[in-house]
């Protein structure tokens, strides 16, 4: 697997942690604040498509930071409906899976700009590889704060030793050390 395989299959997992959460909340908490100063979901789903569609548009010959994006803005809590917010979440993710899809490895050694600043295209995408993560954590964060019932999204608490000992098991089954 190649560095581009692996960062595409990173992003994908975000993804869909965020997908799952969405699915876990009924629509209203989707736009609740916590508090004044804190982010809704819809919010962070907003400042997510930005940012996605600012960096990885023309990624390779342009800036970054496009002129016509209104970060700031990304952060208003006036998307109403889970459809918008789903709308501008696919849109970004759309934009940054087909650039990496579109990228080679020779490309990982290139410069780019954001916001002025010299990238390699391996320091622009571990950048967003950071940042995006960061925001999912909060989505994750929030959606069980606002669930009522949740369903985690990885080992269940009280639960490492079975789904450990069921993972060794089934490795150890297999003879391809590259399996294991």
């Amino acid at each position: 697997m190649n560095y581009l395989d692996s960062a595409i299959k990173q992003f994908e997992y975000y993804k869909q942690l965020g997908e799952k959460t969405f699915a876990q909340l009924p629509d209203e908490k989707l736009f609740l604040q916590y508090n004044p100063d804190s982010n809704s979901i819809a919010s962070i789903v907003k400042h997510l498509a930005g940012n996605m569609q600012s960096r990885w548009t023309d990624f390779l010959t342009t800036d970054g930071e496009k002129p016509d994006r209104q970060r700031e803005a990304e952060f208003d809590n006036d998307i109403i409906t889970r459809q918008a917010m789903l709308t501008l979440w696919n849109a970004g993710w759309q934009v940054l899976l087909d650039t990496l899809c579109s990228l080679s490895e020779a490309d990982l050694h290139k410069t780019i700009l954001i916001r002025s600043e010299p990238h390699s295209v391996l320091e622009a995408i571990n950048r967003q590889l950071a940042h995006y993560p960061y925001h999912i954590g909060q989505i994750v964060y929030l959606g069980k704060m606002f669930a009522g019932e949740w369903t985690s999204l990885s080992i269940p608490r009280g639960q490492t030793d079975q789904y450990n000992a069921a993972k060794f098991a089934q490795n150890h089954d297999d003879p391809d050390p590259a399996k294991r």
